[in-house]
């Protein structure tokens, strides 16, 4: 029993460290888009991004025969991956984001591992929502509204911004799905595959769609800035999504927990921030929102890693395999 429990916990452990991994740098994209959008529309530079993150991600899977015929058998999976995840959820989130303000915008999004604990409750009938998880929630968007606060102030606009909430807060939500049929859906699939696909496929969609409705030049002169944030987001994306498809498949591993980790997401851009963008520093308001997210996600799951011990099978936390 000792040796299980130890070996539950180096699991755990495991998810944890991969989890702050891809959401530290999954917090790098913000102030990285800011930059590609100064050169390019917003469909077309998410859609240009994807479609080289999931070419980026090939030649890691399996052989053209076996890629093709896991396809086929997870077809359905594949599909509404690229649908959700892909498609709806970035085209929302670029579209979203242009029309509010920034700490709003970050309110919004940052507040993603509360939609997504409510739709896995619908979906998923082993989730539930615990006193743990509850407290948890309510203090990171309470350290989400604080740290947009302190680097921004807030306003509320008719009718753009409204459309923008609205569209930010359907693209959290499509994710959150995708989270969920992912973990439920996804124990046969190579991750490897799924995110190469409903990548390179969404960003495809999107990429030529852009001609459609936006005023993308047919002969752009892009700087080598442009294409050195291109390259580091189209990489961020093809590590980022695949590693999270691992976690989410792993046993044990329930959808809201493993997405409270988000909350730092935040965090992180905030400090990055301070670091790379002039005029950007440290406020009381912001360090006080940080330490509130850091300080919930310790007690959390270290009260969930201590019911580990104390009851000596399987917790309703992130577990490794």
């Amino acid at each position: 029993m000792h040796f299980y429990l130890i070996r539950m916990t180096d699991r755990r452990t495991n998810t944890i460290i991969w989890a702050i991994i891809t959401c530290l740098m999954w917090s790098t994209a913000y102030p990285f888009i800011k930059i590609g959008l100064q050169y390019s529309t917003p469909v077309h530079f998410a859609g240009t991004r994807f479609a080289l993150a999931g070419l980026m991600i090939l030649p890691f899977t399996v052989k053209p025969r076996e890629y093709i015929r896991m396809i086929r058998a997870n077809s359905s999976l594949a599909i509404w991956v690229t649908i959700l995840q892909t498609l709806i959820n970035y085209t929302l989130f670029y579209l979203g984001m242009d029309r509010v303000p920034g700490a709003l915008g970050a309110v919004i999004v940052g507040s993603q591992p509360f939609v997504t604990a409510i739709v896995s409750r619908i979906m998923i009938r082993e989730e539930r929502f615990t006193r743990a998880k509850i407290i948890t929630i309510i203090l990171g968007l309470a350290g989400i509204v604080l740290v947009s606060a302190g680097r921004m102030e807030f306003h509320f606009g008719m009718p753009g911004e409204i459309a923008g909430v609205i569209m930010i807060f359907i693209a959290s939500i499509s994710t959150a799905t995708s989270n969920v049929l992912i973990s439920k859906k996804g124990k046969n699939m190579n991750p490897l595959v799924l995110s190469s696909f409903s990548l390179l496929t969404g960003g495809l969609i999107m990429f030529f769609l852009s001609f459609g409705f936006e005023d993308v030049p047919l002969k752009p002169d892009f700087p080598l800035n442009y294409w050195l944030v291109l390259i580091w987001l189209s990489f961020m994306s093809a590590f980022t999504f695949s590693k999270w498809y691992v976690l989410l498949k792993r046993p044990g591993v329930r959808v809201s927990e493993l997405n409270l980790w988000k909350f730092i997401i935040p965090v992180f851009g905030a400090i990055l921030s301070w670091i790379i963008v002039p005029g950007e520093k440290p406020d009381w308001v912001t360090v006080t929102g940080m330490i509130i997210i850091s300080l919930s996600l310790i007690w959390f799951f270290g009260f969930t890693t201590k019911r580990v011990h104390k009851i000596g099978k399987v917790p309703a936390g992130p577990i490794a395999k």
